[in-house]
This record gives C-alpha cells, structure tokens and sequence, in this order.
C-alpha cells in the first residue's frame, strides 16, 4: 500500500471545457496510480499549484482570453516544479517548439486515444518527453528553428488584416479592388508562410507570433 501510494502521479488538469476535462478526469481517476483534479483556467491553476503538490499538469494551449505560454512562466514562479505536459486540438509546429523552449515536457493531440494519453502521462512523469507523431522530425525542426520568422509584404498584411476583421474573400476582394482568385492565392501563401491550415489557425497564429507585423 505504501509503495502505491509512493508511486502515485498526482495530475491537475487545466480546460476550459468542462466535458472534455470531466471526461477525461473520470477516466484518468479509474487508473490505480493516478490522482487528478481540475479546473477551467490559469487563474484557478496557480492557487491550486500554490497549495498542493501536483507531480504533472495537463495543460491545454488554447484556454480562450489565456494561452499555455503564459502559464508556464507564471508557474515556476510560484514554485511550481513539477512537469507540463500540453493537451491540445492544435498548435503549430513554431508554438509547439516555443513551448517546449519555455518548459513543457511533451505535447499530445486530443485527437489521440485516451490509452495513449495515459502512456503519454506516465512517460513525462517519469522523466521522459512526448512529442506527437505529426510534428516535424529533429533534424527539420532544427532546420525551421534557426531560420528567420516570416517577413509579409505589404499585400499579404493587408489580407491579414481584413481576415482578422471577419471579411469573407469576396469582401476582401472588394476592400483591395482584386480578384476573388487572387485573394485566395494570398491566403495561401501565408498559410504556408505561417505553416498552418486552415484560416481559423492563421487567425490565432497570427495574434499570438506576428502580431508586430499587423
């Protein structure tokens, strides 16, 4: 008994969606060797972390008004010192890399299998790092950090600018007197400049890495 209760993970999960993180809560608490609460955002984390020992946080990246990295530094602040695993529908490849940078062991896809989340939670636990599948091997990784962020010209700032005011490619077509043609081939250039998908992402990356370039 006293061995299981040495080797208990405690865990606090932080989302902002309540089924999602009850969801999960419920299955991770069935585990012999998990413990788990959780709260729906950074503002109720940090007391939580303040006055309990957590040997793990699973942290969501897109908490509405609240961002991932802006969790981690405030958390070694308050002397958390514990491991920071992400748990997230998405994050680009650029983010993902900026919060590791900063202190997250590992980043997990919602998308995946809750088995595979709880390997994931015991490998971070246990010293390791969990990087999903679909981001970029070390070597390209390497390759995309050293290299200059993106630089827009002057036509695709302002398609940005108009994406992020809610216009449709028609209206924006109208707004910049081009074609309908040509604003999607801008669209797609930046898409690949920034390397997300679609215009959901490009608005979120571009609030949260260029914003100086708006």
């Amino acid at each position: 008994m006293m061995e299981q209760i040495r080797n208990t993970i405690r865990i606090l999960l932080v989302d902002d969606h309540a089924l999602f993180r009850e969801s999960v809560a419920r299955v991770l608490a069935a585990e012999p060797d998990l413990e788990i609460e959780h709260c729906g955002s950074i503002r109720e984390a940090l007391p939580l972390l303040a006055q309990q020992r957590f040997h793990l946080v699973l942290l969501d990246h897109d908490l509405g008004s609240e961002r991932a990295s802006q969790f981690l530094p405030a958390a070694r602040q308050s002397g958390f010192e514990g491991r920071v695993l992400v748990v997230t529908a998405w994050v680009s490849d650029t983010e993902g890399r900026r919060l590791m940078r900063q202190g997250a062991s590992g980043i997990f896809l919602k998308e995946g299998p809750l088995s595979q989340l709880i390997e994931s939670i015991r490998t971070v636990a246990g010293g390791g790092t969990w990087m999903d599948r679909s981001f970029a091997p070390s070597e390209e990784a390497a390759i995309v950090e050293s290299a200059p962020a993106p630089v827009f010209n002057e036509r695709q700032r302002k398609v940005l600018r108009f994406v992020l005011e809610g216009l449709s490619n028609k209206e924006i077509a109208w707004q910049l007197q081009i074609s309908e043609s040509y604003v999607k081939a801008i669209l797609q250039s930046l898409f690949q400049k920034t390397g997300v998908r679609t215009r959901g992402q490009l608005v979120r990356v571009a609030f949260e890495q260029y914003e100086d370039q708006l």
